[in-house]
């Protein structure tokens, strides 16, 4: 692995991560050009290459720390007292059980569906199906959005479990979790900001898991030495900063446009990869 490539990965994460245009599809995408153009078969795969993508969805997670972490503490620090005094009233109290519930639902959703997951990294034709259907779905709840003449800025439960839903389908690399979750929070009569936040902060628990629990259960501790740690040090560092800086625009992006512009890219992205793997690529 090179560095180049890694940093070149580690800005696709960072970007795509926290915009509604599928951060797995873009990683699947980038890699399985650089295949292609290295004249690599598609089917091929090394474990540096899924500790990178690992490392690199840490990097975005350390991004949710940092710009999230005021909303965190509070979060903490409600739930502990809720949990002392067994009174759940307070919203960063209720916020935490939501989260919490939430991510037993994504395990629950998300967990049968990882087979298919893994090997979607060898298709990305179809990878560029589901980022067809990402943009579709992006352009229905917008639609359904503006046409609500009320939108709380509040999470409920029943929106946060909606959400949850959403984001345990979008394992599926080319469905779009922050998309996915944040068309379900339109759905939920939530404004597009409140959506937002709620799902960088969703997103947390399931992208620390996975970067704890899949390196343990998948890759040979032994194969660590022979790593180039220093690309994958520079794409993680990169993935984070790029990713802090894609939060903070994007949540002020969102309070005052449309999500249309990222469903009118993933159907782009998506018909492009579909075309260019399905019948140029093929051989490869």
């Amino acid at each position: 692995m090179h560095i180049i490539q890694a940093i070149i990965m580690g800005i696709v994460q960072g970007l795509s991560e926290f915009l509604p245009i599928s951060s797995s599809a873009h990683l699947v995408i980038t890699s399985n050009i650089y295949k292609v153009i290295k004249d690599i078969p598609l089917h091929v795969e090394s474990s540096q290459e899924i500790f990178l993508d690992i490392m690199l969805h840490l990097g975005t997670l350390i991004a949710v720390f940092i710009y999230f972490r005021k909303d965190l503490t509070d979060i903490i620090k409600s739930f502990i007292n809720a949990v002392k005094t067994k009174k759940f009233s307070d919203t960063n109290a209720k916020m935490a059980l939501y989260i919490l519930t939430g991510t037993v639902i994504t395990v629950i959703i998300a967990f049968p569906l990882h087979t298919i997951a893994e090997d979607l990294v060898f298709s990305p034709a179809i990878v560029g199906i589901l980022l067809i259907l990402t943009g579709i779905l992006l352009f229905i709840s917008e639609g359904y959005s503006k046409k609500l003449l009320e939108k709380s800025d509040k999470i409920d439960f029943r929106t946060s479990i909606l959400m949850a839903i959403a984001q345990g389908i979008a394992a599926l690399p080319g469905l779009s979790r922050s998309g996915l979750t944040i068309s379900a929070g339109l759905f939920g009569k939530k404004d597009r900001v409140t959506a937002a936040r709620y799902s960088f902060l969703l997103s947390i628990p399931i992208i620390l898991g996975a970067s704890m629990v899949y390196p343990l259960i998948k890759i040979d501790m032994t194969e660590f030495i022979n790593f180039n740690w220093s690309a994958i040090i520079s794409g993680t560092i990169v993935s984070a900063v790029s990713g802090y800086l894609c939060i903070k625009y994007f949540i002020k992006f969102v309070g005052k446009y449309s999500l249309a512009i990222f469903g009118y890219y993933c159907i782009i992205v998506g018909i492009f990869t579909f075309v260019f793997f399905n019948f140029f690529a093929n051989g490869v």
